[in-house]
């Protein structure tokens, strides 16, 4: 029988605990040996706490593990090794998306697969994008909130030392006037109140007769209302046309001379002929004033009446 030699056995141990070590070591880093897992890589500004043995995700799935995140060159860029165990399909213009699942667990990278383009293969370098976690996204919100905050408080600090240097012992004494003074007016107020509470009751029969005369006036008015809208006021307008219609033609008639009155008004030999015939009237009237005789002859005893000799200076 083939004998091992002590050395042979030694050296077989210890190869076997390396491969152990090897295969565990992976192990708990995610990765597993005996796979053909596909390799990609990312470059980040920042990872945002992306750790060795995250999550590879896609929609949610758990696809593959981070591998290692190195510097990839003097500039401070990260470049994230990760693998990808399914044989799921995507294009190498898909993004790997790290974002944050929690307040207490770290950070996992998701790729957004999309289909556009060559598929991804081995060793591709994956556009890369960071999420805005729960944290960021908490902090985001509640630095405006702290500037408020701040500028409140500082507001009212001022405030309250504006009022420390506005209410000085004077000011004090004023306030405590004023409060006294509306104490005094709230009472008197309430005096009044009470004044005219007994007034209204005294005259309560007298304001509900003032208000059943008043209801009585405006049932009339209605019934006036009533009244003039049973008017016929088509006719009555039609009168009135009418009317003026008349007195247009009057008017017109008046102004073209024909009638009496229009005559008159538009005729001057007629004003000429009443006002020489007016004047010979007043002749008359003088010339029998003054010589009587001339037009009366009266005899008491039936004598001839003598001959009127008109004087010279007589109107004739």
């Amino acid at each position: 029988m083939f004998k091992i030699s002590k050395e042979v056995r030694t050296g077989i141990l210890a190869i076997i605990a390396l491969v152990i070590v090897i295969g565990g070591y992976n192990y708990l880093k995610g990765k597993n040996l005996l796979d053909k897992n596909r390799n990609f890589y990312a470059l980040y500004d920042n990872v945002e706490g992306l750790a060795p043995g995250a999550n590879v995700t896609i929609n949610g799935l758990t696809v593959g593990k981070v591998i290692s995140i190195k510097f990839a060159d003097k500039s401070g860029i990260l470049k994230v090794h990760f693998d990808v165990s399914s044989d799921f399909e995507f294009s190498n213009e898909s993004i790997a998306k790290v974002y944050g699942i929690g307040f207490i667990s770290g950070k996992n990278l998701a790729i957004v697969p999309k289909y556009e383009g060559e598929p991804a293969k081995d060793g591709d370098i994956l556009p890369s994008e960071i999420d805005n976690g729960i944290m960021e996204l908490v902090t985001d919100r509640l630095e405006p909130l702290q500037a408020v905050i701040e500028s409140a408080i500082n507001d009212a600090d001022s405030l309250v030392k504006s009022f420390n240097k506005i209410l000085d012992v004077d000011t004090q004494r004023n306030l405590k006037e004023t409060i006294a003074n509306f104490s005094t007016i709230s009472r008197e107020l309430k005096t009044t109140t009470s004044s005219m509470n007994g007034l209204l009751a005294d005259n309560r029969q007298k304001l509900t007769g003032t208000i059943t005369n008043f209801e009585e006036i405006s049932s009339n008015f209605a019934k006036i209302s009533d009244s003039l809208s049973q008017v016929e006021v088509g006719a009555m307008v039609s009168n009135i046309e009418k009317l003026t219609s008349d007195f247009q033609v009057i008017a017109n008639n008046l102004k073209s001379g024909q009638g009496t009155v229009g005559k008159l008004l538009q005729d001057d030999q007629v004003y000429v002929n009443l006002e020489r015939t007016t004047k010979q009237m007043e002749l008359l009237l003088q010339d029998m004033r003054l010589n009587p005789k001339r037009y009366v002859h009266f005899s008491l005893f039936g004598k001839k009446p003598k001959q009127y000799d008109p004087p010279k200076d007589s109107l004739r």
